[in-house]
Protein backbone atom coordinates (compact mmCIF):
# COMPACT_ATOMS: atom_id res chain seq x y z
CA UNK A 1 0.00 0.00 0.00
CA UNK A 2 0.94 3.64 -0.73
CA UNK A 3 0.83 5.31 3.48
CA UNK A 4 1.10 9.21 3.78
CA UNK A 5 1.74 9.74 7.20
CA UNK A 6 1.32 13.78 8.14
CA UNK A 7 3.40 14.43 11.20
CA UNK A 8 5.12 11.69 11.11
CA UNK A 9 8.11 12.07 12.94
CA UNK A 10 7.40 11.91 16.68
CA UNK A 11 7.61 8.69 18.41
CA UNK A 12 4.45 7.05 17.08
CA UNK A 13 5.09 8.20 13.36
CA UNK A 14 8.81 6.35 13.87
CA UNK A 15 7.08 3.24 14.89
CA UNK A 16 4.39 3.32 12.23
CA UNK A 17 6.86 3.91 9.52
CA UNK A 18 9.76 1.27 10.60
CA UNK A 19 7.07 -1.06 10.30
CA UNK A 20 5.32 -0.29 7.67
CA UNK A 21 8.23 -0.04 5.58
CA UNK A 22 9.69 -3.49 6.71
CA UNK A 23 6.36 -5.13 5.28
CA UNK A 24 7.23 -3.80 2.15
CA UNK A 25 4.67 -0.77 2.35
CA UNK A 26 5.56 2.73 0.37
CA UNK A 27 5.22 5.42 2.93
CA UNK A 28 5.84 9.15 2.61
CA UNK A 29 5.79 11.15 5.81
CA UNK A 30 4.81 14.84 5.64
CA UNK A 31 6.70 16.82 7.97
CA UNK A 32 7.86 20.66 8.50
CA UNK A 33 11.75 19.80 8.64
CA UNK A 34 12.14 16.81 5.93
CA UNK A 35 15.82 15.53 6.04
CA UNK A 36 15.55 11.34 5.04
CA UNK A 37 14.38 9.95 2.02
CA UNK A 38 10.60 9.63 2.06
CA UNK A 39 10.07 12.76 3.73
CA UNK A 40 8.12 16.04 2.36
CA UNK A 41 7.90 19.30 3.58
CA UNK A 42 4.70 21.02 4.26
CA UNK A 43 3.17 23.29 6.50
CA UNK A 44 0.42 21.65 8.48
CA UNK A 45 -1.68 24.72 7.96
CA UNK A 46 -1.90 25.05 4.49
CA UNK A 47 -2.71 23.27 0.42
CA UNK A 48 0.39 22.96 -1.32
CA UNK A 49 3.12 20.44 -3.59
CA UNK A 50 2.43 18.08 -0.46
CA UNK A 51 -0.94 17.18 -1.49
CA UNK A 52 0.61 15.18 -4.74
CA UNK A 53 1.40 12.66 -2.32
CA UNK A 54 -1.67 12.33 -1.05
CA UNK A 55 -3.35 12.38 -4.51
CA UNK A 56 -3.27 8.43 -4.99
CA UNK A 57 -2.43 7.23 -1.84
CA UNK A 58 -4.22 4.19 -0.31
CA UNK A 59 -4.06 5.07 3.11
CA UNK A 60 -3.36 8.79 5.50
CA UNK A 61 -2.52 8.64 9.10
CA UNK A 62 -2.65 11.82 10.16
CA UNK A 63 -0.51 12.06 13.56
CA UNK A 64 0.17 15.94 13.57
CA UNK A 65 0.26 18.13 16.33
CA UNK A 66 1.81 19.70 18.98
CA UNK A 67 3.22 16.95 21.23
CA UNK A 68 2.14 16.91 24.77
CA UNK A 69 5.36 16.92 26.46
CA UNK A 70 5.22 19.86 27.31
CA UNK A 71 4.17 22.44 30.50
CA UNK A 72 0.23 22.96 29.87
CA UNK A 73 0.30 26.69 30.19
CA UNK A 74 -2.13 28.58 27.85
CA UNK A 75 0.27 28.96 25.17
CA UNK A 76 0.52 25.27 24.93
CA UNK A 77 -2.68 24.01 25.33
CA UNK A 78 -3.33 26.97 22.33
CA UNK A 79 -0.79 25.55 20.18
CA UNK A 80 -2.29 22.30 21.02
CA UNK A 81 -5.61 23.34 19.88
CA UNK A 82 -4.92 24.99 16.38
CA UNK A 83 -1.94 22.25 15.40
CA UNK A 84 -4.66 19.73 15.48
CA UNK A 85 -7.39 21.34 14.46
CA UNK A 86 -5.81 23.20 11.64
CA UNK A 87 -3.76 19.86 10.26
CA UNK A 88 -7.01 17.55 9.94
CA UNK A 89 -8.73 20.41 8.31
CA UNK A 90 -6.11 20.88 5.61
CA UNK A 91 -5.50 16.70 5.41
CA UNK A 92 -9.58 17.05 4.87
CA UNK A 93 -9.57 19.95 1.71
CA UNK A 94 -6.75 18.09 0.13
CA UNK A 95 -8.45 14.51 0.17
CA UNK A 96 -11.47 16.07 -0.89
CA UNK A 97 -9.70 17.79 -3.82
CA UNK A 98 -7.67 15.19 -5.11
CA UNK A 99 -8.36 13.21 -7.82
CA UNK A 100 -7.61 9.44 -6.32
CA UNK A 101 -8.34 9.83 -2.95
CA UNK A 102 -7.23 7.72 -0.68
CA UNK A 103 -9.95 5.16 0.63
CA UNK A 104 -9.28 5.77 4.24
CA UNK A 105 -7.99 8.53 6.82
CA UNK A 106 -6.90 7.62 9.78
CA UNK A 107 -7.12 10.47 11.88
CA UNK A 108 -4.92 10.66 15.61
CA UNK A 109 -7.08 11.07 18.87
CA UNK A 110 -7.00 10.98 21.73
CA UNK A 111 -8.05 8.94 24.79
CA UNK A 112 -7.91 11.94 27.25
CA UNK A 113 -11.53 12.68 25.60
CA UNK A 114 -12.66 10.61 28.09
CA UNK A 115 -13.66 11.40 31.73
CA UNK A 116 -11.72 10.92 34.23
CA UNK A 117 -13.19 8.27 36.46
CA UNK A 118 -12.65 4.98 38.56
CA UNK A 119 -15.89 3.31 38.49
CA UNK A 120 -16.17 2.05 35.06
CA UNK A 121 -14.45 1.42 31.78
CA UNK A 122 -14.96 3.85 28.66
CA UNK A 123 -15.70 1.76 25.71
CA UNK A 124 -16.93 4.02 22.25
CA UNK A 125 -20.47 2.68 22.99
CA UNK A 126 -20.72 4.03 26.79
CA UNK A 127 -18.33 5.94 27.62
CA UNK A 128 -18.71 9.57 29.40
CA UNK A 129 -16.80 12.09 27.54
CA UNK A 130 -14.80 14.73 29.71
CA UNK A 131 -15.06 18.00 30.70
CA UNK A 132 -17.40 18.62 33.33
CA UNK A 133 -15.72 16.39 36.22
CA UNK A 134 -15.24 17.81 39.51
CA UNK A 135 -12.75 18.39 41.40
CA UNK A 136 -10.39 18.36 38.68
CA UNK A 137 -7.84 20.78 37.80
CA UNK A 138 -9.80 23.23 34.63
CA UNK A 139 -7.63 23.13 32.15
CA UNK A 140 -8.45 19.34 31.88
CA UNK A 141 -11.64 20.37 30.36
CA UNK A 142 -9.54 22.15 27.61
CA UNK A 143 -7.87 19.11 27.21
CA UNK A 144 -10.86 17.22 26.48
CA UNK A 145 -12.07 20.23 24.32
CA UNK A 146 -9.03 20.24 22.36
CA UNK A 147 -9.59 16.49 21.47
CA UNK A 148 -13.19 17.06 20.31
CA UNK A 149 -12.34 19.60 18.27
CA UNK A 150 -9.79 17.33 16.75
CA UNK A 151 -12.04 14.69 16.20
CA UNK A 152 -15.25 17.17 14.71
CA UNK A 153 -12.45 19.07 12.08
CA UNK A 154 -12.05 14.73 10.52
CA UNK A 155 -16.01 14.13 10.94
CA UNK A 156 -16.80 17.76 8.98
CA UNK A 157 -14.26 17.68 6.06
CA UNK A 158 -16.31 16.68 3.09
CA UNK A 159 -14.46 13.36 1.95
CA UNK A 160 -17.22 10.76 0.42
CA UNK A 161 -14.99 9.03 -1.36
CA UNK A 162 -12.56 8.38 1.91
CA UNK A 163 -13.98 6.23 4.96
CA UNK A 164 -12.52 8.46 8.43
CA UNK A 165 -11.47 6.74 11.13
CA UNK A 166 -10.63 8.85 14.43
CA UNK A 167 -7.64 6.71 16.79
CA UNK A 168 -8.21 7.12 20.21
CA UNK A 169 -5.27 6.05 21.14
CA UNK A 170 -4.07 5.68 25.07
CA UNK A 171 -0.56 6.05 25.48
CA UNK A 172 1.90 3.89 22.72
CA UNK A 173 4.66 1.26 25.12
CA UNK A 174 7.38 1.08 22.91
CA UNK A 175 11.57 0.57 23.94
CA UNK A 176 12.51 3.32 21.78
CA UNK A 177 14.56 6.88 23.44
CA UNK A 178 12.82 9.51 24.75
CA UNK A 179 9.03 7.78 24.76
CA UNK A 180 7.05 7.74 27.48
CA UNK A 181 7.80 4.45 28.29
CA UNK A 182 11.44 5.43 28.12
CA UNK A 183 10.90 7.85 30.70
CA UNK A 184 8.50 5.84 33.14
CA UNK A 185 11.10 3.14 32.76
CA UNK A 186 13.97 5.71 33.75
CA UNK A 187 11.93 7.18 37.10
CA UNK A 188 12.14 3.24 37.81
CA UNK A 189 15.52 2.68 37.76
CA UNK A 190 16.29 5.70 39.82
CA UNK A 191 14.20 4.34 42.50
CA UNK A 192 11.19 6.87 41.55
CA UNK A 193 8.75 4.52 40.06
CA UNK A 194 6.37 4.27 42.82
CA UNK A 195 2.58 5.08 43.23
CA UNK A 196 1.71 8.91 42.07
CA UNK A 197 -1.12 10.55 44.52
CA UNK A 198 -2.29 7.03 46.04
CA UNK A 199 -1.97 5.08 42.48
CA UNK A 200 -5.60 4.35 42.01
CA UNK A 201 -6.42 5.91 38.90
CA UNK A 202 -6.18 3.66 36.18
CA UNK A 203 -3.73 3.35 33.32
CA UNK A 204 -5.01 2.83 29.67
CA UNK A 205 -1.38 1.69 27.05
CA UNK A 206 -1.14 -0.13 24.35
CA UNK A 207 2.14 -1.75 23.04
CA UNK A 208 3.60 -0.80 19.98
CA UNK A 209 3.28 -3.93 17.49
CA UNK A 210 -0.73 -4.08 19.03
CA UNK A 211 -0.91 -0.23 17.71
CA UNK A 212 0.88 -0.68 14.30
CA UNK A 213 -1.17 -4.51 13.64
CA UNK A 214 -4.41 -2.10 14.93
CA UNK A 215 -3.76 0.50 12.43
CA UNK A 216 -3.33 -2.00 9.79
CA UNK A 217 -6.38 -3.68 10.70
CA UNK A 218 -8.30 -0.65 10.64
CA UNK A 219 -7.05 0.33 7.41
CA UNK A 220 -8.41 -3.02 5.69
CA UNK A 221 -11.67 -3.27 7.71
CA UNK A 222 -14.25 -1.29 5.34
CA UNK A 223 -16.77 -1.46 7.77
CA UNK A 224 -15.46 0.50 10.15
CA UNK A 225 -15.56 4.44 10.36
CA UNK A 226 -15.79 7.21 13.65
CA UNK A 227 -14.24 6.89 16.84
CA UNK A 228 -12.21 3.34 17.68
CA UNK A 229 -10.07 3.04 20.88
CA UNK A 230 -6.57 2.03 20.30
CA UNK A 231 -5.84 0.76 24.18
CA UNK A 232 -4.95 -2.53 25.37
CA UNK A 233 -7.99 -4.52 26.89
CA UNK A 234 -6.83 -4.20 30.71
CA UNK A 235 -6.35 -1.41 31.69
CA UNK A 236 -5.11 -1.26 35.52
CA UNK A 237 -4.18 1.00 38.45
CA UNK A 238 -1.35 3.26 38.14
CA UNK A 239 0.25 1.39 41.41
CA UNK A 240 -0.34 -1.79 39.86
CA UNK A 241 0.92 -0.60 36.15
CA UNK A 242 4.26 0.75 38.37
CA UNK A 243 4.96 -2.26 40.29
CA UNK A 244 4.87 -4.00 37.30
CA UNK A 245 7.13 -2.44 35.55
CA UNK A 246 9.79 -2.56 38.66
CA UNK A 247 9.14 -6.07 38.69
CA UNK A 248 10.33 -5.92 35.38
CA UNK A 249 13.98 -4.36 35.75
CA UNK A 250 13.97 -5.86 38.65
CA UNK A 251 14.01 -2.83 41.14
CA UNK A 252 12.79 -4.20 44.66
CA UNK A 253 10.77 -0.43 45.78
CA UNK A 254 9.79 2.67 44.42
CA UNK A 255 9.40 5.81 45.93
CA UNK A 256 5.91 6.81 46.24
CA UNK A 257 4.96 10.39 45.53
CA UNK A 258 2.49 12.77 46.47
CA UNK A 259 0.42 15.36 44.16
CA UNK A 260 2.81 18.03 45.02
CA UNK A 261 5.88 15.80 44.12
CA UNK A 262 4.54 14.84 41.10
CA UNK A 263 3.88 18.37 40.17
CA UNK A 264 7.25 19.02 40.74
CA UNK A 265 8.72 16.07 39.17
CA UNK A 266 6.18 17.07 36.20
CA UNK A 267 7.83 20.42 35.78
CA UNK A 268 11.29 18.83 36.16
CA UNK A 269 10.51 16.82 33.20
CA UNK A 270 8.72 20.02 31.11
CA UNK A 271 5.34 17.98 31.16
CA UNK A 272 2.22 17.85 33.36
CA UNK A 273 0.62 16.08 35.48
CA UNK A 274 -2.11 15.26 33.87
CA UNK A 275 -0.33 12.74 32.10
CA UNK A 276 0.26 10.73 35.39
CA UNK A 277 -3.02 11.92 37.75
CA UNK A 278 -6.26 11.73 35.49
CA UNK A 279 -7.90 8.29 35.70
CA UNK A 280 -7.85 6.60 32.07
CA UNK A 281 -9.66 3.82 32.25
CA UNK A 282 -10.32 3.09 28.59
CA UNK A 283 -10.90 0.09 26.75
CA UNK A 284 -11.27 -1.40 23.12
CA UNK A 285 -14.63 -2.26 22.56
CA UNK A 286 -15.22 -2.04 18.53
CA UNK A 287 -11.55 -3.34 17.96
CA UNK A 288 -12.83 -6.78 20.21
CA UNK A 289 -16.18 -6.51 18.36
CA UNK A 290 -14.40 -6.68 15.33
CA UNK A 291 -12.11 -9.87 16.06
CA UNK A 292 -9.13 -8.23 16.46
CA UNK A 293 -6.93 -9.61 18.92
CA UNK A 294 -3.84 -8.51 20.74
CA UNK A 295 -0.52 -10.17 21.27
CA UNK A 296 0.02 -8.00 24.41
CA UNK A 297 -3.04 -8.20 26.33
CA UNK A 298 -2.13 -7.41 29.68
CA UNK A 299 0.44 -4.91 30.81
CA UNK A 300 3.13 -7.80 32.95
CA UNK A 301 3.54 -9.51 29.89
CA UNK A 302 3.96 -6.76 27.78
CA UNK A 303 6.53 -4.83 29.87
CA UNK A 304 8.75 -7.88 30.20
CA UNK A 305 9.03 -7.49 26.63
CA UNK A 306 9.77 -4.18 26.46
CA UNK A 307 12.38 -4.49 29.20
CA UNK A 308 13.91 -7.34 27.31
CA UNK A 309 14.34 -5.36 24.00
CA UNK A 310 15.68 -2.20 26.17
CA UNK A 311 18.18 -4.61 27.87
CA UNK A 312 19.00 -6.32 24.48
CA UNK A 313 18.98 -2.72 22.39
CA UNK A 314 21.71 -1.86 25.59
CA UNK A 315 23.55 -5.10 25.51
CA UNK A 316 24.05 -4.47 21.41
CA UNK A 317 25.26 -0.96 21.54
CA UNK A 318 28.07 -2.11 24.05
CA UNK A 319 29.44 -4.58 21.28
Amino acid sequence: MKIVIPGGTGQVGRILNRALTATGHEVTVLTRRPVRDGEVHWDGETPGPWAEAIDGSDVVVNLAGRSVSCRYTAANLRAMMDSRVNSAKVVGEVIAAAARPPRVWLQMSTATVYAHRFDAPNDEATGVLGGTEAGVPDYWAYSVEIAKAWERSQEQAETPCTRKVALRSAMVMSPDRGGVFDVLLGLARLGLGGPVAGGKQYVSWIHEHDFVRAVVFLAGRDDLSGPVNLAAPAPLPHRTFVRALRAAWGVPVGLPATKWMAELGAFALRSDTELLLKSRRVVPGRLLEAGFVFDHPQWPEAVDDLVRRVRGEAGSRQH
